[in-house]
């Protein structure tokens, strides 16, 4: 029976919940121990307080008999808030670590895919997984895996404690109990579970019809078929109307069988507790309003397991998503350490994306020496952001190599940092100071180098006539200042970081002409002396390029400087008379 519950079968071979069971099973059962006392406390401060009302309406024996119970109902009243507030505090810092786990292993995950992630998963896929699996995963924790092991505590409490009295009683307690537990939850998934998933279908389904409906209604309504397309949307919308119906039934009658079971367990307490204390008339009265009030409380920890349990449908498509997600790679790389010339080598080159099959790139070879100026060319979609990210390592070539120095860019990882910085079309600025921003580039760079390097780029007067100086905040996206300022703020951090190699990867998108000059003429003064690997889609200023190249459908269609191609290539002048408008 259990075999059949989904959420059954992804957490059977599960990498991502499981493991955080183990790994945080302390604070867990911490957790756990403090959500059994909150309602133990709760039920102990209704069955005193029953007990005492009963018993302060008669004449006492003794003073004690009603000064304990008052003891005990005000602090089982202290109590059970005060253990309820630590053990909000306790889970939530339990499911807030977790996350923060689960989000760094999805990262970790991804991150071979960080920048073309959509070679391999598409983009509402990932969204899907950054928004809705990682809440459904905390979900699956706070809603169903945490209030169930609670349950499961007052449960053995419940049945052990009334036992011990009664075995008969226990027994009754261990039956109806158990069905509110198990029978009702597990019934809950296995009804409304498989309807769930035909209404996510129904819905799914409505969705696309619409769309391709809507898309389409002109030519339903020339086909003379505009009554079939209404018909087909209401006979959709029909089903979805009919599974939710059937859903709401199904919830109505479920929540009035839990209904009835509480019932039979108070209805049980009061036949038990008068034929259990019934030797004295005043003393049963005390001890059934004692044992019956101490059920109502304990509502609240088992009213909810069926629809818990029954939202773990959701969950299970989350869990399978993460679950076929590639296994982190943690392992360590040891540091490269490169002998020789920085000289980038590609030979036959050839890359493939993965989930089109379309080869991009067919048999590059290039060499690109160390301090040499490279101008990558072409049309959109012609590869050259794809050769920009196997260059840097992020993507591997599906055949051929490129190497630095005789070695893999793709073996580096996280230490191609020390080689290439990368100034993009659209520099993104954090929303925080100046300094802050240009520390990314070297966060050890004191103040005068920070200025240096403003100095450099032509904006330390700039930043100067600022409020704050570099302590000025650059507002989200660096919207303070305009694309000029953002690409020469983006060239500082570059010098900050001083790496040996410098990918310019079309900075000078949506400038102005003059502005984009300036911002060339600064880059290539401020970049003397190392590898230059601009990729740009025109011709302004490819005269300071020490070598051009023209990647045409994946393939290297000219190749040389600018003088030698304007000599011998006669596309290369009609490209560069038309980049300048003649």
């Amino acid at each position: 029976m259990l075999n059949k519950i989904p959420i059954i079968k992804a957490l059977k071979h599960d990498r991502w919940v499981r493991p955080f069971l183990k790994q945080y099973k302390k604070t867990l059962i911490l957790a756990i121990f403090l959500g059994v006392l909150t309602f133990f406390c709760a039920g102990g401060l209704m069955f005193c307080a029953g007990y005492l009302i009963s018993k302060a309406a008669t004449i006492p024996e003794n003073i004690l008999l009603i000064y304990v119970p008052i003891v005990l109902t005000r602090a089982f009243g202290i109590g059970r808030p005060t253990i309820q507030y630590f053990e909000r505090l306790v889970s939530h810092n339990w499911v807030l670590k977790m996350t923060s786990k689960l989000r760094q292993r999805l990262y970790d995950s991804l991150e071979n895919d960080a920048v073309f992630f959509n070679s391999k998963y598409q983009l509402g896929d990932i969204l899907g997984l950054l928004s809705d699996d990682i809440s459904h995963i905390q979900n699956l924790y706070l809603r169903t895996i945490f209030p169930m092991f609670v349950a499961w505590g007052l449960y053995a409490i419940i049945v052990i404690g009334i036992g011990v009295i009664s075995p008969f009683m226990g027994i009754c307690m261990l039956v109806l109990y158990g069905l509110m537990i198990f029978a009702i939850p597990i019934w809950s998934v296995l009804i409304n579970g498989a309807r769930q998933s035909y209404k996510k279908q129904l819905q799914d389904q409505l969705y696309v019809d619409l769309t391709d409906d809507v898309m389409g209604v002109n030519d339903w309504v020339l086909s003379g078929r505009g009554k079939g397309y209404l018909d087909l949307h209401v006979d959709n919308a029909r089903k979805l109307t009919e599974i939710n119906y059937k859903m709401k039934k199904f919830e109505h009658l479920r929540d009035f069988l839990m209904q009835m079971l509480f019932l039979l367990v108070v209805v049980s307490l009061i036949i038990w507790g008068a034929a259990k204390f019934g030797g004295h008339q005043s003393e049963a009265s005390n001890w059934i309003a004692a044992f019956v009030l101490a059920v109502f409380p304990l509502v609240e920890a088992f009213a909810g397991l069926p629809a818990a349990a029954e939202e773990t449908n959701i969950y299970q498509d989350s869990l399978v998503r993460l679950n076929e997600l590639p296994q982190p790679k943690n392992e360590k790389k040891e540091p490269i350490k490169l002998s020789g010339p920085l000289t980038l080598d590609l030979k036959d080159v050839h890359y493939t994306y993965p989930h089109t099959q379309k080869e991009i790139l067919h048999g590059i070879n290039l060499s690109i020496n160390p301090g040499e100026k490279l101008a990558i060319l072409g049309r959109s979609g012609s590869g050259k952001s794809t050769m920009a990210s196997l260059l840097r390592g992020d993507l591997i070539p599906t055949e051929g190599s490129i190497t630095l120095a005789g070695v893999d860019t793709s073996k580096f990882g996280d230490q191609i940092t020390n080689y290439f910085s990368v100034i993009n079309q659209s520099p993104y600025l954090f929303n925080t100071t100046i300094a802050n921003n240009l520390r990314l580039g070297n966060e050890a760079a004191n103040d005068d180098q920070l200025w240096d390097a403003l100095r450099r780029v032509g904006l330390d007067q700039m930043v100067q006539a600022l409020p704050d100086g570099i302590n000025t905040k650059v507002e989200e996206a660096g919207l303070r200042f305009s694309g000029g300022e953002r690409h020469r703020l983006a060239l500082a951090r570059v010098l900050l970081k001083d790496t040996p190699i410098v990918l310019l990867d079309e900075p000078t998108v949506g400038l102005d002409p003059i502005t984009e000059q300036a911002v060339i003429n600064t880059i290539f003064d401020q970049l003397k002396g190392k590898t230059l690997i601009w990729i740009t889609h025109h011709l302004q200023g490819i005269e300071q390029m020490d070598q051009v190249i023209f990647l045409e459908d994946g393939k290297l269609t000219m190749n040389g400087s600018p003088s030698q191609l304007w000599e011998d290539s006669e596309r290369f002048r009609e490209l560069k008379r038309a980049d300048q408008g003649l």
